[in-house]
């Protein structure tokens, strides 16, 4: 293979959004992933107004419940096969192979392969997630993950649990873990038992347990198992080489676990910026990748947000329901501006002084500690 302009690290959401983006941009782009193109059996949701509806098809619930209210706002959950098809036809190649590291300089870099095989490139994007595998690697010690243990069954085994057309976000019932529950096809629901945020992560058999109690019993059905990082640092200013996106980039919300929605919307942002920059040659096209991936507004918002989730490791389990509850009762605006406001730092910090603002003492009490304290 010739010399190429991208390669993206990871086969995933986030790395075939961008690598769709930047090959539409007109740079010559490959993906390196084991197994090249293979459909992502995870499942994956996003706000419906955060990515164009032609490009990324799914099942839409036009009625959202979290914390027992209506959200004024639609949610997607994406059909996989179907966005995989669509961004495989794009001008994006695949390479069926594992990055194994990667060596920077003035003229690009020179990616290396499990296989012995050797891509030349001027840009290299990691979208490897926690990995990290050409930025650094994972970040050491425990962090505070988000963990879930679901099942997918016919969506008459979930009647009564969440209607066609509906998604229901969070329904705490038991804290201080909520239940999960969406559409995934047309006949087809997810139950999904989810530990929003611990250090170390609530185990999955753990959280079987408590979906068996909620449900009655566990159905049967193919099950999904989560587990990851939300506390994973932004890219730090200095960071020379690669452009970490995604989760590898530390694009998790602290606060919710959610970064598949931002990476979709930024990535024509993140390609853009590179094929800008490409005249000036491989270090200033990266340099401007990862401005665009942290621009300073988003940093702001990122430190907000890790308050958050300090807040909700400071709070008892009791006391989660009752702080989701105070959130969702929010007006839309500022609901929006916290959940998926990237670079809105005013709308950022109106939501989270109406929460403090909105809740009993106990909750402010824990919420002002809350700022002197690390996650976890």
């Amino acid at each position: 293979m010739s010399r190429l302009d991208v390669v993206v690290v990871g086969g995933g959401p986030a790395g075939w959004a961008v690598a769709d983006a930047c090959a539409r941009a007109g740079l010559t782009t490959a993906v390196v992933a084991p197994g090249g193109r293979r459909v992502w059996p995870a499942t994956f949701g996003v706000w419906a107004d955060q990515v164009p509806a032609d490009r990324y098809p799914g099942v839409l619930a036009t009625r959202v419940l979290a914390a027992g209210r209506v959200i004024d706002r639609e949610y997607l959950v994406l059909d996989n096969a179907a966005v995989c098809a669509r961004l495989w036809r794009g001008p994006a190649v695949s390479v069926d192979d594992e990055v194994v590291g990667a060596e920077f300089g003035r003229r690009g870099a020179t990616v290396r392969l499990g296989s012995g095989r050797r891509l030349a490139c001027a840009v290299v994007i990691d979208a490897s997630g926690a990995r990290r595998v050409v930025s650094g690697g994972p970040a050491p010690g425990v962090r505070v993950a988000q963990t879930a243990y679901g099942v997918v069954v016919p969506s008459a085994v979930a009647d009564g649990i969440v209607r066609s057309g509906d998604a229901v976000l969070m329904d705490w019932g038991r804290p201080p873990t909520f239940l999960y529950a969406v559409g995934v096809s047309a006949d087809r629901v997810l139950l999904e038992e989810t530990s929003l945020a611990a250090r170390p992560g609530t185990g999955w058999d753990e959280l079987r347990r408590r979906l068996g109690e909620r449900l009655g019993s566990v159905p049967d059905g193919p099950v999904e198992r989560v587990r990851f990082p939300v506390d994973l640092p932004p890219t730090p200013p200095w960071h020379r080489g690669s452009v970490p996106f995604g989760a590898a980039a530390g694009m998790v919300h602290p606060a919710t676990g959610y970064s598949v929605g931002d990476a979709l919307a930024t990535a024509p942002l993140v390609a853009a910026a590179i094929a800008s920059a490409f005249g000036r040659g491989p270090v200033a096209a990266a340099a401007a990748g990862r401005a665009a991936v942290w621009s300073p507004r988003a940093r702001v918002v990122h430190a907000m947000r890790s308050h958050g989730l300090r807040a909700l490791l400071a709070l008892p389990p009791e006391g989660l329901a009752e702080f989701f509850d105070v959130f969702f009762a929010l007006s839309p605006r500022l609901q929006r501006a916290y959940l998926s406001g990237r670079e809105d730092v005013a709308g950022t910090a109106a939501a989270m002084a109406a929460v403090f603002g909105a809740s009993r003492w106990g909750i402010r009490g824990k919420l002002l500690l809350s700022r002197h304290s690390p996650p976890g």
